[in-house]
C-alpha cells in the first residue's frame, strides 16, 4: 500500500510551513492515519552566512509558503490536509491535486534514492572520467552518505590516493 502513496504539494501561509506539518502530523496520529498519510517534509537547505567574519550555518526554506506530504489520496485524506489550518489548498487544477513525478522528487532531494555499487573495498577499478581519466586503481574505502570513493591510483611510481564520485569510476 506504501508503493501507492505519492508526493502532493500542499500551499500554505508564508512562514506558516513547520506549524502545517506538526499540525498535519498531529491529526495524522489522533486519527491513526499513518497508513495513508507517510511523510510531511518542509525542504530546507543549509546556507552558510558570513556575518561579523564569522561564518554560520543556518537553514533556509527552498519552498517558502509550500509542503511536500507523502500520501495516498483518499477523500478523507485530502479533507485532512485540505482543512488543516494555514493551508490554502493543495497544487494543481480546481481542487484535483497532482501528485510529482519520480523525477520532481529526485530533483528536489526529498527522498533519498539508495546507490547500489557494483564494486567494494580492493577491487581494481578503471577512472573513466575526470583529469585522472583511464588511470587503474584499488578501491581503499566507500563513503555511502557522501557517495564517493577514495581509490589509491599510481601516479609518478607512488600509490596516491585520490577521491572520486561513484559515477567516475567502472569496476574492472
Amino acid at each position: 500500500m506504501a508503493d501507492e502513496a505519492k508526493w502532493y504539494v500542499v500551499h500554505t501561509y508564508s512562514g506558516y510551513e513547520n506549524k502545517v506539518k506538526a499540525n498535519i502530523e498531529k491529526i495524522v496520529e489522533n486519527r491513526k492515519m499513518q497508513d495513508y498519510i507517510l511523510d510531511v517534509v518542509v525542504p530546507m537547505e543549509e546556507q552558510i552566512e558570513i556575518k561579523d567574519g564569522k561564518k554560520r550555518a543556518t537553514l533556509k526554506k527552498v519552498f517558502p509558503g509550500y509542503v511536500l506530504v507523502k500520501m495516498i489520496m483518499t477523500d478523507e485524506s485530502w479533507y485532512v490536509v485540505r482543512n488543516t489550518r494555514g493551508v490554502t489548498g493543495f497544487v494543481g487544477p480546481g481542487s484535483k491535486p497532482i501528485p510529482l513525478s519520480d523525477e520532481e522528487v529526485r530533483m528536489m532531494g526529498v527522498e533519498q534514492v539508495e546507490t547500489v555499487v557494483d564494486y567494494e573495498v580492493g577491487d581494481s577499478v578503471r577512472v573513466i572520467d575526470g583529469p585522472l581519466e583511464s588511470f587503474i586503481g584499488t578501491v581503499e574505502e566507500i563513503s555511502m552518505d557522501k557517495k564517493k570513493v577514495r581509490v589509491m591510483v599510481s601516479m609518478f611510481g607512488r600509490e596516491t590516493p585520490v577521491e572520486l564520485d561513484f559515477v567516475q569510476i567502472m569496476k574492472l
